[in-house]
C-alpha cells in the first residue's frame, strides 16, 4: 500500500472542518455540557496532565471538551497544549523510522525539535489536525463564559527519542510550563489492515479489539508513570501509538505522575485509508496526577 501523505492530511483536515461546522454552537455546547461528567480541574491545578484522543469529533469530542472545561475551571491564565506531530511528509516519516526502528540519532534530522506558533523553527505543525478540536472547544467555551485574556499555547515535539530534555526549544517550553496547566493529545492505538497488519492478526473493536486497546494503553500509562522513556518509545512502536513524543515531553516537564485511564474513544478509519475493516484507531481520556 502506497500512502499519499499530503492527500491524507488534506482529507483529515477537511473531515474535521465539516464535523465542526455540523456541530454548530448548539452541538458544541452540548458536548461541553456532557463532558461535565468528568471534573479534571483538581488534577490540572495540582500540576497534573490530562490527555485526550484526536480521532473523529463524534467519537472523542467530549474528551476534548472535558480537557477544556478542566483547564478553564482552574482559572490558570495559560493552557499549554502538547500535541502529536504527525509525519505527513516523507522527510518526517524517514526520520521517525530511523529514530524509532533503527536507533538513529534524533539530532541528525532537521525536523528534530519542538514546533509551534511564535517559535522560529519549522512550520509542519500548521498542517496538523491534532489540535483542531481543542481550538474549537476552547474558542466556544471562552466565548460562552465571556472569558478573555486566557492563553492557549500549542507546542509540537518531534523525535524525542527517549531524551525529551535534549529537544531544541525545550527551555522555552519548560518556562511556559512553570505557570501553565498542561493538556496533551494522543491516539495510543492504531490497529488493523489500514495500518499494515494482516487480516489474520487484525481485531475488530468489538468484542476483542477494545480489550486489547485498553490493555495496551494501561501498559503505556505505567511506562509514562515510571519515566522509562526508552521503553515507552518501544511500546509506541508496537502499539502503533502516535503519542511517543508528547508523552515524553509532559512527563519530563511534570516529573513523577500517576495515570488513570478514564475512557476510550475510537473511530473507524476504513474510508480514511480506503482499506477494508478492521481498520480503526483509538485514544484515551487519561488523567495523570502529579506526585510529590
Amino acid at each position: 500500500m502506497t500512502l499519499d501523505r499530503t492527500q491524507l492530511r488534506t482529507k483529515i483536515n477537511d473531515e474535521y472542518r465539516r464535523d465542526h461546522e455540523a456541530l454548530g454552537d448548539s452541538g458544541t455546547y452540548a458536548m461541553l455540557d456532557e463532558a461535565r461528567r468528568w471534573d479534571l480541574s483538581d488534577t490540572l491545578a495540582g500540576g497534573g496532565v490530562v490527555t485526550f484522543a484526536h480521532v473523529s469529533v463524534a467519537d472523542c469530542g467530549t474528551h476534548v471538551a472535558a480537557a477544556v472545561n478542566g483547564a478553564l475551571d482552574t482559572g490558570a491564565e495559560t493552557l499549554l497544549a502538547i500535541s502529536v506531530l504527525h509525519a505527513f511528509t516523507e522527510e518526517m516519516e524517514l526520520a521517525r523510522r530511523d529514530v524509532s526502528s533503527d536507533g538513529g540519532s534524533p539530532s541528525s534530522h532537521p525536523t528534530w525539535g519542538i514546533q509551534g506558533p511564535g517559535l522560529d523553527f519549522r512550520d509542519e505543525w500548521q498542517g496538523d489536525h491534532a489540535m483542531r478540536s481543542l481550538r474549537h472547544f476552547w474558542e466556544a467555551e471562552t466565548r460562552r463564559r465571556g472569558i478573555s485574556g486566557r492563553r492557549l499555547v500549542e507546542r509540537y515535539p518531534f523525535l524525542a527519542g527517549g531524551h525529551p530534555d535534549d529537544l531544541p526549544n525545550i527551555e522555552e517550553v519548560a518556562a511556559l510550563a512553570e505557570d501553565a496547566v498542561i493538556v496533551a493529545t494522543g491516539d495510543q492505538f492504531h490497529h488493523g489492515i489500514g495500518y499494515g497488519m494482516t487480516a489474520e492478526e487484525s481485531l475488530h473493536p468489538e468484542p476483542d479489539g477494545l480489550v486489547a486497546a485498553r490493555a495496551s494503553m494501561e501498559e503505556g500509562i505505567e511506562l509514562i508513570d515510571s519515566g522509562d522513556y526508552a521503553a515507552y518509545d518501544h511500546h509506541c512502536v508496537v502499539a502503533k501509538s502516535d503519542d511517543r513524543d508528547a508523552a515524553q515531553l509532559y512527563r519530563f516537564l511534570r516529573g513523577p505522575l500517576q495515570g488513570r485511564l478514564l475512557d476510550i474513544g475510537w473511530s473507524d478509519a476504513t474510508d480514511l485509508y480506503d482499506q477494508p475493516a478492521p481498520t480503526w484507531a483509538g485514544g484515551g481520556l487519561i488523567e495523570f496526577r502529579r506526585l510529590g
